[in-house]
């Protein structure tokens, strides 16, 4: 369940937060399991959520109790401050005996800007071509910076549980923007499902893929 990591690595110092020490390779690695939340109200009907805050759905709230089943233990668990994610963490917390759970903005999907609320169909409408050639509207955050801030919220993380393991629980496309920047194959995340993350010193490494609900992607939207 918790498979070896290659090698892709970077290292990050986001000018928004203290620098932390180069590493010496003799830091103690902390791995993030870094996992999507459960169907919300909007996944099930595919709408973009970006920044929105629409909270999980029964369904939503059943996989991550279907989760928790499937994982072991965690020295801490943290998440995304919108709802969808912070009862996703909240559920599993309980069925494993893990917590509080900590929360951070910075684990927050990438905001969508106009096309929050919008369905595939009305986005097409009023951005024709847009979706087809990966273009995005004005106000909509750009990958590499959602990417810089997760990333930066992992480095604080790693800080807070040395040489640990740590359920983080946050948002797919987010996730997809950390694997990308750090060079890893790009695959759809599904609801509950998720990338392991290792983090030593100042560096993060991407790690494997993994699904822990029997659950088909829900949408295409963020």
């Amino acid at each position: 369940m918790r498979p070896r990591l290659p090698s892709q690595r970077v290292s990050l110092f986001p000018e928004n937060r203290p620098r932390v020490r180069p590493s010496s390779g003799r830091e103690l690695a902390t791995r993030l399991l870094v996992v999507r939340h459960g169907e919300s109200e909007w996944n099930a009907i595919g709408r973009w959520q970006g920044q929105a805050d629409p909270p999980l759905n029964v369904g939503g709230q059943l996989q991550a109790a279907e989760a928790a089943l499937r994982l072991g233990t965690f020295d801490a668990i943290w998440a995304s401050d919108l709802q969808r994610a912070s009862l996703t963490a909240d559920i599993i917390a309980k069925s494993i005996g893990i917590g509080p759970v900590v929360l951070d903005p910075r684990l927050r999907e990438t905001h969508v800007g106009p096309w929050q609320g919008l369905t595939h169909d009305e986005v097409n409408a009023d951005w024709p071509g847009f979706l087809h050639t990966h273009q995005r509207p004005d106000g909509f955050e750009p990958y590499d910076d959602a990417a810089a801030r997760m990333i930066a919220a992992f480095l604080d993380i790693a800080e807070a549980s040395p040489g640990g393991e740590v359920l983080v629980i946050s948002h797919g496309g987010v996730i997809r923007a950390v694997r990308r920047m750090l060079g890893v194959n790009d695959e759809r995340i599904p609801n509950m499902s998720g990338s392991w993350f290792d983090v030593r010193g100042a560096t993060v490494s991407a790690g494997a893929v993994v699904h822990l609900a029997d659950a088909a992607p829900s949408g295409r939207a963020l």
